[in-house]
């Protein structure tokens, strides 16, 4: 295991910084590889588009956590989020859509660092909530989001909680 404990530095990716884009590439690849991510590496074609296509986007937005005090140390934690809009408090919120460590740098508080200012930035951007799916079997994920803050999402009790789902097209 790795040790965060001297720097970890946490920044808002610059989509249009090279050495941001190729952390947020590795760090996601990474990420897909792994069983919570699918356990498939991200295609050829995500690889050479994903940057770009978040940059088009003034909805999204994503945090990168680097071992180190610059950009040259290398990245080990990833989160993507795009803002979405909540119709009952009309207002923003911004959901996080990926959320990925490094093995060697889980149980670090890397990831909670990494959702401060993510918090910050939604903050920013007026949004009233943080929004996130995670697998029921990832428990790591779940103990994480829920230290700081998360909860399921209920309106009435007694119809439940919701629940994410998908459809291919």
């Amino acid at each position: 295991m790795n040790d965060v404990s001297g720097v970890l530095r946490i920044c808002r990716a610059d989509y249009h910084n090279p050495v941001h884009a190729q952390a947020l590439v590795a760090v996601l690849d990474a990420y897909a590889r792994d069983p919570m991510g699918g356990g498939e590496p991200l295609s050829d074609f995500a690889r050479a588009k994903v940057v770009a296509e978040l940059a088009a986007r003034p909805q999204a937005f994503s945090v990168l956590a680097f071992d180190g005090a610059d950009d040259l140390s290398p990245a080990v934690g990833l989160v993507n989020c795009i803002e979405g809009f909540s119709t009952f408090a009309c207002r923003p919120l911004v959901n996080v859509h990926d959320l990925a460590v490094l093995p060697g740098y889980r149980g670090q508080r890397v990831g909670e660092r990494m959702l401060a200012l993510v918090q910050d930035i939604a903050r920013e951007r007026g949004a009233c909530k943080l929004t996130l799916e995670v697998l029921s079997g990832n428990a790591v994920a779940i103990r994480l989001y829920r230290r700081v803050g998360f909860a399921n999402y209920t309106l009435d009790p007694g119809m439940g909680s919701a629940q994410f789902m998908q459809k291919y097209l």
